[in-house]
């Protein structure tokens, strides 16, 4: 299970932070999630490992969303 203990701070345009906020609400999901999402998904596109990693066969997050729509 991960731990969201860690903060990571990021500078963005107000204009596209604004625009991110209102995607991430139409499709009922926080900033957060989005970006912690893209950070498993570049880890993993750059096969690299770390401690919380899913195990081969377990369903990621998008799969799961994917299979609830």
């Amino acid at each position: 299970m991960e731990s969201k203990t860690a903060r990571l701070t990021v500078l963005i345009d107000p204009v596209k932070k604004k625009a991110f906020e209102a995607l991430c609400a139409a499709q009922d999901q926080t900033p957060s999630q989005i970006i912690r999402q893209m950070i498993r998904d570049y880890l993993q596109k750059h096969e690299v490992d770390y401690a919380t990693r899913p195990k081969l066969g377990a369903p990621t997050l998008a799969e799961n969303v994917s299979d609830t729509q």
